[in-house]
């Protein structure tokens, strides 16, 4: 039987990547983007494709309805992709900026895993798969916003995991470092007259979309899917970084490296 994978935020970067590899991988794929336009585009190219804005909660509500119509009741993944940036000073960010924040990157995701375990779970099996950031695990100026929404992501899949066990679902992250996508590009500004760059030693080690692909397919096909996937040399470096290092010498780091 063809797996069906939903993955979200496909317009471009990792969702497109992720979409197209899938497809001519074998397996059925349900791609969603916010804007209409562009699921014009992949249903153009022969996606089965949807609306989804993980802001808009009845968006994620009629989205869910539409994939467990559209899967039969049974899915074998949820490739929760879709998000977005929003950079800036802490001391610059309004309540509503940051509520925006967490709800593309965590709300939304949270909604729509919620109206969809019920078409995974009386299958015994299937996998929950997340795309984090290095982000989710250590912090940098100006980026406080989106490091708090991934932190939290990371903590709400850890949980997940734990209440999925022996249930035949896995949950893993995937935790990219500098890729380059249209990411960058559409991030959020809480000013416009400070904008917030990637240092540039990061352009050294930045990696296409492509890259996540080994890591994407290890954590849907293998027996033992690993918890987390750094993706890029900067992330598995921080990552480490992070579990060695005290505290006050990472700051060090990550202050000079802003």
């Amino acid at each position: 039987m063809q797996k069906t994978v939903v993955i979200t935020g496909c317009s471009s970067g990792i969702g497109r990547v992720a979409a197209i590899d899938l497809r001519h991988r074998g397996y059925r794929v349900l791609a969603t983007c916010r804007k209409p336009a562009d699921v014009a585009r992949l249903v153009d190219e022969g996606f089965e494709a949807l609306v989804l804005d993980l802001d808009d909660e009845a968006s994620v509500d009629a989205a869910a309805d539409q994939i467990i119509a559209l899967a039969g009741n049974r899915l074998w993944g949820l490739f929760n992709n879709a998000g977005y940036g929003m950079y800036g000073p802490l001391a610059d960010l309004t309540r509503r900026q940051l509520e925006q924040q967490f709800a593309s990157n965590l709300f939304g995701t949270h909604q729509l895993t919620r109206r969809l375990l019920p078409a995974m779970l009386p299958h015994g099996e299937g996998r929950i798969i997340q795309t984090s950031s290095i982000m989710g695990l250590v912090c940098t100026p100006d980026r406080g916003a989106y490091a708090a929404s991934k932190h939290a992501l990371e903590a709400w899949s850890d949980t997940l995991r734990m209440e999925l066990h022996d249930t035949g679902l896995y949950v893993s992250l995937i935790e990219p470092g500098p890729i380059s996508t249209a990411f960058t590009s559409n991030v959020n500004l809480s000013r416009a007259d400070k904008p917030v760059t990637n240092p540039g030693i990061a352009k050294r080690f930045t990696l296409p979309a492509q890259a996540i692909l080994p890591k994407l397919h290890h954590a849907l096909e293998h027996p033992r899917p690993r918890l987390r996937y750094p993706v890029t040399l900067v992330a598995s470096c921080l990552s480490l970084l992070r579990r060695l290092l005290p505290g006050r010498y990472l700051d060090m780091i990550l202050r000079a490296s802003h």
